[in-house]
């Protein structure tokens, strides 16, 4: 019997690191889950060229209330400084079709983001300006994005 709960123990207590592991890495790669809150703490904000200055304007008008206040997410929408977001997944064309069509949700708990209506494409382009400065200035890059 001692040597079964000489055994048992190491492998509990490698289990619940393992499933740790699990949680911080899954918590990290933004698979969230359906209540999620995914807003971000000391997100740096850099000077803003004059074009991004309009975006975050615009952002804040239209966005903001789900993907909050300098784009580090709320409990409505999530965080765009995030490396799911970066311009080798999502282009920034794939921020135009967002605001145009919605979006049906794939990578957070969020659900269905819907059409930004009253945006036009000079807007988007101005929006998405201010997104990627805040990306570069917090170290989401460009990645390739691998299929899995």
């Amino acid at each position: 019997m001692q040597r079964i709960k000489e055994k048992i123990v190491p492998i509990l207590i490698v289990g619940f690191l393992v499933g740790g592991l699990y949680i911080m890495i899954t918590q990290n790669n933004g698979d969230s889950g359906a209540n999620a809150t995914a807003t971000l703490a000391n997100v740096i904000v850099p000077d803003l060229s004059p074009l991004a200055k309009q975006g975050e304007a615009l952002f804040n008008e239209n966005c903001a209330a789900c993907h909050g206040k300098n784009i580090a997410g709320s409990e409505n929408g999530p965080p765009l400084i995030h490396t799911t977001y970066n311009p080798g997944h999502h282009a920034d064309e794939a921020f135009f079709r967002a605001a145009k069509n919605g979006v049906q949700a794939h990578h957070w708990g969020f659900g269905n983001m819907p059409v930004i209506e009253n945006v036009s494409d000079e807007d988007i382009t101005k929006i998405v300006r201010y997104i990627r400065d805040m990306q570069l200035a917090n170290g989401i890059i460009t990645q390739p994005h691998i299929m899995q």
